[in-house]
């Protein structure tokens, strides 16, 4: 028992679960602070919920490759934190400082961070190409959320916020494939950039309980198979 919790895996998996834990409570002051100053509670939920998806899910999507050498602990650490926020849905007990009530996208992020991670890892062997859907879901949609409530003052679909993503996505997915290629995947580059423009587009719809996080890891990893067969 004691080497499995000594196991440097082991070790990265809580480090990166108390990481994300630790963001994703913190926001709860700025939350507090957005409302001290009159920002709508809305709003303040809103950059909270895309600061989770960068400062959580993307860093830590981009350790994945440094830290892990198989994906199922990638997959455990994101299934916790995937059960954790859909436990506090069922409970009634709202993280109200980022979650809102009848909307589950938060748990559709983490879920689809964790399986989109192993699969990809699964089938292609490069953990390197396995976090590319991820950061953009993390990074490239959440750079999005952040710049279209500014401008607005509701939750809005605006093309705006997909020329940001496409502005974020398309250099992340260049230096993942890149390194993705020194490490032995070659000739993804190409890939990785529809991968990009494909999930800038993608973002803008949700279609029923689908949400853009679902379209966005799942467009791009298609995308990402279909290449690594060519």
């Amino acid at each position: 028992m004691s080497k499995l919790l000594l196991d440097p895996q082991i070790l990265w998996v809580a480090i990166l679960t108390v990481y994300v834990l630790l963001i994703t409570f913190s926001l709860k002051f700025l939350y507090a602070w957005f409302v001290k100053k009159g920002v709508n509670k809305d709003k303040a939920i809103y950059y909270n919920r895309k600061l989770i998806h960068v400062f959580a899910g993307g860093v830590v999507a981009f350790m994945v490759p440094f830290v892990f050498t198989s994906p199922i602990y990638p997959l455990i650490s994101g299934m916790f934190i995937t059960f954790f926020t859909l436990l506090s849905h069922r409970s009634d007990r709202i993280l109200y400082w980022f979650q809102t009530e009848k909307n589950l996208n938060d748990v559709s992020f983490c879920f689809m961070w964790s399986v989109t991670i192993f699969l990809l890892w699964l089938l292609l062997g490069n953990p390197w190409i396995a976090v590319i859907p991820p950061v953009f879901m993390a990074v490239g949609d959440g750079v999005t959320g952040i710049i279209r409530n500014f401008v607005f003052e509701k939750r809005n679909k605006h093309f705006i916020g997909n020329i940001w993503m496409a502005a974020f996505c398309i250099p992340l997915g260049f230096l993942l494939a890149a390194q993705a290629d020194r490490t032995g995947m070659n000739n993804m580059i190409i890939w990785a950039l529809i991968a990009a423009l494909a999930a800038s587009i993608v973002e803008r719809y949700e279609i029923g309980p689908i949400d853009d996080n679902v379209l966005i890891a799942t467009s791009s990893s298609i995308i990402l198979l279909i290449g690594s067969w060519f």
